[in-house]
């Protein structure tokens, strides 16, 4: 990892291992990309020809360790990760699109400023059935601490979701649980921390669930995460506000957008390009 200090802060990139991924995959030469996935797109299982499945093992795996300072391909990157025990040319090609998004902007990383407090927030967002081979939901979530962006996470979940709230809901017990790791590794640290940390949801229905003290037949198999959330609610360690849409910074761990939504998003999160 390069760091590159600047009364701005500290910033964080690995631009000469993306240099050095371009070489050898040959694509320096590779036309530019806004971003790492067209707008909606959904691969499917043996989509094309296969393809050798050791040499995309590798290059994914490549991808996989870059995105630990990249979120911006952290979705992308979770995408192709799952067709990795039989690639095809679709996914290959898509696998071709993250490395194209990567070379217009190899040095893009995280930058670390100081914004005069140590609040803890985390935003939460999920795609309902959003796989067209098990049509399972892919949770997201960012944690901000001090205003800067620290942990991510773009996941398919491991049960089917019969509606769109039950996936938003099973995505904020993620959220909360990594909001709660978090905050109790800052307090080994001896740093303030001041409750309740927030929580950012912008699907009304799960918000709802969380503040109905009445078990309705709908929320039975959610049961368990819903008594689990309520539990830090009511004890004052969490608070939930309703996010807009357009605000909601989890999205990108969750599907594709266009350049448009895409580029404020990374804003936002405090990623820059300290080469451009």
């Amino acid at each position: 990892i390069e760091l590159a200090h600047s009364p701005s802060g500290i910033f964080l990139s690995r631009r000469k291992y993306t240099l050095d991924l371009f070489t050898e995959t040959g694509m320096l030469g590779c036309k530019p990309a806004d971003t790492p996935l067209e707008p909606n797109t959904h691969l499917k299982g043996q989509q094309g020809d296969p393809v050798d499945k050791g040499s995309y093992q590798r290059l994914v795996g490549r991808l996989i360790y870059l995105s630990h300072t990249r979120p911006d391909i952290t979705f992308a990157v979770s995408m192709v990760s799952q067709y990795m025990h039989d690639p095809h040319s679709t996914h290959l090609e898509a696998v071709y699109r993250i490395l194209r998004y990567l070379k217009s902007a190899p040095g893009r990383g995280i930058l670390f400023s100081k914004h005069g407090h140590w609040s803890v927030d985390c935003f939460t967002d999920a795609d309902w059935a959003g796989c067209p081979d098990d049509r399972r939901s892919t949770s997201g979530y960012c944690t901000f601490v001090g205003g800067n962006l620290i942990s991510w996470r773009s996941k398919k979940q491991s049960v089917v979701a019969r509606s769109s709230a039950e996936t938003e809901f099973r995505a904020m017990a993620h959220g909360i649980c990594e909001l709660l790791w978090v905050r109790g590794l800052l307090q080994d640290l001896g740093l303030p921390t001041d409750p309740p940390v927030r929580l950012y949801c912008d699907n009304k229905s799960a918000i709802s669930i969380v503040h109905n003290p009445v078990q309705h037949d709908r929320t039975k198999h959610i049961e368990i995460d819903r008594h689990f959330i309520k539990e830090k609610m009511e004890a004052g360690v969490i608070c939930i506000p309703f996010v807009q849409s357009g605000s909601q910074l989890a999205d990108i761990f969750t599907k594709g957008f266009g350049f448009k939504i895409f580029c404020p998003i990374l804003s936002k999160l405090g990623m820059s390009n300290i080469y451009a």
